[in-house]
């Protein structure tokens, strides 16, 4: 009877699309009662309205930026330092209508691809702050980085440097309150993202805070896929060698890294900061790459990074490069896939070759096939663990942040990407996607087929329930 009801409320009440329906009711009526925990965990879909407030509050912050940008692109056009960019003018367009993300041609990029130097230019741009240092990471580890991060941010707060530290709080649940007390102690803020009233127990798995920005005076910041931990320095048994993408800019994309962490900051304490002047310094920057910051998660109406990988893909004309640790995608994102793969444009995958979340990497390697058969390529990743997350397309425009390819990031977290509009660093990562191909095992379609009836019959359980992944 309780699954019946529960059944009934997934169908009716919660009005999910139908796949992540039927998903959620074979898990009830093969589970009972390991289905019911799960949905407690895993399925609750809390109001939207808070969420959507955030979104109103962002609109308001930079409305008059928007109406001009968009005044300019109905009316005069865009005069684009890189001319080739103006055939991305409608995705530029799209993302500034549906994530509120300005255009700005003013930056310059700076790539990482392991956390090392990373981290190293990170501490020394925090070493030199005078004004303020804003972070926001999903995973903060109480090991040998972690405190020495900590140890910096407490020394800067106790010159007088404001230091405001978000986390999330099941990104990082095994952090204990003494973790961060003396950078308390010396006047630094610390917030953790949704934690739950109930120590050691937070149900709320879904709509964590994801992203992993920091931002340094206004003038530095830093976005991509490396967590605040030792396994991303490569110091993991477990993983080896940490293989990831991590951007550090400087421009006008900064100011709108600002803003998204101010939004998230606001959300997540009760001590809100006002949108003060010097947290938007203005400066003169002699960069050229143009730049978009584009969020999503629920706090927004549509799915705006995912949105924007399709928008990358059907533009291209001769290449598609995508780096991925987690692929599970909906049947738009695998259909845009097919299509340009289809159309002639060399499309290729690489994902690694060792799972962290096995279940999820049985799904990945379900939709694999489709994409075999239509002639993409795959590629295993064998040198250590592959976490980035970035699209090449043509060697034109590219993207990298926090947001995979799968269902989790594109609905449930929030998550931020930076968009990139210029040849040059979009042929600096397309080199860099080149070179990891050299560490790299292709999973050709006939190999694919080969594989055990076992692993067939895990991967199908695993693709039934990959929308709720």
């Amino acid at each position: 009877m309780l699954n019946i009801l529960l059944a009934i409320v997934v169908v009716f009440l919660e009005r999910r699309n139908a796949a992540v329906t039927w998903a959620w009711l074979m898990v009830l009526f093969f589970l009972p009662v390991v289905g019911f925990v799960l949905y407690l965990f895993l399925g609750q879909n809390l109001t939207r309205r808070r969420f959507y407030k955030i979104q109103e509050d962002k609109q308001k912050i930079i409305d008059a930026l928007i109406q001009n940008q968009k005044r300019d692109f109905r009316q005069k056009g865009v005069h684009y330092k890189d001319p080739s960019m103006a055939q991305y003018q409608d995705m530029i367009y799209m993302n500034l209508t549906g994530s509120h993300a300005l255009y700005s041609q003013n930056n310059e990029v700076e790539i990482f691809t392991e956390g090392t130097a990373k981290f190293a230019a990170l501490l020394r741009d925090m070493e030199e702050a005078k004004d303020h240092i804003h972070l926001i990471y999903f995973i903060v580890r109480d090991d040998g980085l972690g405190r020495r991060l900590m140890e910096l941010l407490t020394a800067k707060a106790k010159e007088g440097v404001e230091v405001r530290f978000l986390y999330d709080a099941i990104g990082s649940s095994s952090l204990s309150k003494r973790f961060f007390q003396n950078l308390k102690e010396a006047g630094g803020q610390v917030e953790a993202f949704f934690p739950s009233r109930i120590r050691y127990i937070n149900k709320r798995l879904n709509y964590r805070n994801h992203r992993k920005l920091a931002i340094i005076d206004g003038h530095y910041g830093y976005i991509g896929g490396l967590n605040i931990g030792e396994e991303y320095l490569g110091l993991s048994k477990r993983f080896g060698y940490w293989r990831d993408t991590h951007l550090r800019l400087t421009g006008g994309a900064v100011l709108q890294m600002q803003a998204q962490f101010l939004l998230d900051w606001n959300l997540a304490s009760a001590s809100p900061v006002s949108h003060e002047l010097s947290y938007f310094p203005i400066r003169v920057y002699q960069g050229n790459v143009g730049i978009q910051i584009v969020s999503s998660g629920p706090d927004t109406e549509w799915q705006e990074i995912k949105n924007a990988y399709i928008k990358m893909i059907l533009a291209a004309k001769e290449t598609v490069l995508l780096q991925t640790p987690y692929f599970v995608p909906d049947e738009s994102l695998i259909t845009a896939l097919k299509m340009a793969a289809l159309s002639g444009v060399s499309v290729k995958l690489m994902i690694p070759s060792k799972p962290d979340h096995r279940f999820v990497y049985w799904a990945t390697r379900s939709y694999i096939g489709d994409l075999l058969t239509s002639g993409v390529n795959c590629f295993l990743y064998e040198k250590g663990f592959l976490h980035a997350k970035t699209i090449v397309v043509d060697g034109k425009i590219a993207t990298a942040g926090t947001a995979n390819m799968d269902n989790r990031s594109f609905k449930l977290n929030f998550e931020v990407n930076a968009f990139i509009y210029d040849t040059e660093v979009a042929g600096r990562l397309q080199r860099i996607f080149d070179q990891d191909l050299e560490n790299c095992r292709e999973l050709t379609l006939a190999a694919y087929r080969k594989r055990p009836l076992i692993q067939r019959f895990v991967e199908a359980i695993a693709r039934l329930l990959s929308p709720i992944l």
